[in-house]
């Protein structure tokens, strides 16, 4: 009787927990679904239409905001933007935390607690800085001054990150390794790299993500439309279409569209990434 009450109680329990994440998990991606139905409305019937599906589909929307808003420019410049930092922080922060891991240096504790230290400042906060310093060095609205200064942004955490990862890895592999005559930055990249894979990944996705949707750092660095990013050319796109609803949807639909793949495609390496013991 008592067994029972207890598997009642573990199936009632169960019942609940699905049922808050379900509830939780609609109202997250109940906004994105009314942006892409908004996207697909003329303006006339975007608030006269309450049905869940729109009895006039309009896709003219998105061909008005890749052509007339420049999005196809944007798209392609954030593409740029996301692939050239993503790689720089990468190499750089996989470089500098094997270092810190594995190499004695002078100021070896020194340095890392700073990074450790610049983990704590405001990003708005570090914006100020980068852009004197981009105007000093003359690489305001640059393609490179713009990445340089994202992968400063993104620096602080990857190698963190990375540093913890390389410090559970066995040195028997790089003893093996340094018998088959290796170097250090021949056991970094055939070794240590390929082991972090899972730090490495996760590295990649947010540092993605941080990137693609930038905001703040992309209007102060850049002023030409053809350099801008896609955020950027969005709160452009805004001004003359603020009353034209369904364009905008479109536009945001846009934008949202590959931060969605890029998350439905990776997240088991996200999931696999946090919880592994390793980088915990």
């Amino acid at each position: 009787m008592e067994l029972n009450q207890y598997k009642t109680a573990d199936v009632l329990k169960g019942l609940m927990i699905h049922a808050l994440l379900m509830a939780v998990t609609l109202t997250c991606l109940f906004p994105l679904f009314w942006m892409a139905r908004s996207a697909l409305m003329t303006n006339e019937t975007i608030f006269a239409d309450k049905s869940l599906i729109p009895s006039i589909v309009e896709f003219g929307n998105f061909r008005t905001a890749w052509v007339e808003g420049n999005f196809a420019t944007y798209f392609l410049n954030s593409i740029f933007y996301t692939a050239a930092v993503v790689i720089g922080i990468i190499l750089v922060a996989s470089l500098a935390a094997y270092a810190f891991s594995r190499l004695n240096f002078p100021g070896k504790n020194f340095f890392f607690y700073m990074f450790i230290l610049a983990m704590m400042i405001p990003l708005p906060g570090s914006f100020v800085p980068l852009v004197v310093l981009m105007n000093k060095l003359h690489l305001v609205n640059t393609r490179l001054g713009y990445i340089l200064c994202m992968i400063n942004v993104g620096l602080s955490v990857s190698i963190l990150l990375l540093k913890t990862f390389f410090d559970k890895i066995p040195t028997d592999l790089e003893d093996t390794a340094r018998i088959d005559g290796c170097g250090p930055l021949r056991i970094w990249w055939h070794v240590a790299l390929p082991v972090a894979r899972p730090a490495v990944a996760v590295i990649v996705i947010f540092n993605s993500l941080n990137v693609w949707n930038e905001f703040i750092l992309a209007n102060l660095i850049l002023t030409d439309d053809a350099l801008m990013t896609l955020q950027a050319g969005l709160f452009k796109f805004q001004g003359p279409n603020l009353a034209n609803y369904p364009v905008l949807m479109a536009g945001l639909t846009i934008s949202t569209v590959p931060v969605l793949l890029i998350y439905l495609i990776m997240q088991k390496h996200i999931i696999k990434g946090l919880s592994s013991g390793e980088i915990v």
